[in-house]
């Protein structure tokens, strides 16, 4: 894939959420098209925009990460997602890349690995 990788980020944590989207396109080839709150706003946004790839949290308020994977892959099914997380169980693991997540990444990565992992991503042939 060539160009920048379009990222929409999915963060209930406004703080995070806003550092992330400041953070990214410091990087180069790195373009935030949206930042939204949860996973109801992502579907719409995800649809419209087509971002390369999601990068979501697993807990938010309505639907979780695994929720809004499988919404976000039938909305925009070219749209990779990597869940970022605080904090995530085997089963919640399992349970998003079931729904269709290429990875899961815990919040205490490096910005480095973060952006590794939305590289890669970007870079996966549909599943």
């Amino acid at each position: 894939m060539g160009g920048s990788v379009r990222v929409m980020i999915v963060e209930d944590n406004q703080a995070f959420r806003e550092t992330l989207e400041l953070l990214l396109p410091l990087r180069l080839g790195i373009d935030v098209v949206a930042a939204v709150a949860q996973g109801a706003e992502a579907i719409e946004a995800c649809a419209r925009l087509d971002p390369d790839v999601a990068l979501v949290d697993y807990r938010m308020p309505g639907l979780d990460g695994a929720e809004t994977t499988r919404a976000l892959r039938a909305a925009a099914p070219r749209t990779r997602v990597v869940c970022l997380t605080a904090s995530v169980t085997g089963e919640e693991v399992e349970a998003v890349r079931a729904a269709g997540a290429v990875d899961c990444l815990t919040k205490d990565r490096s910005l480095d690995e973060i952006v590794a992992a939305l590289r890669s991503a970007a870079n996966r042939e549909a599943v």
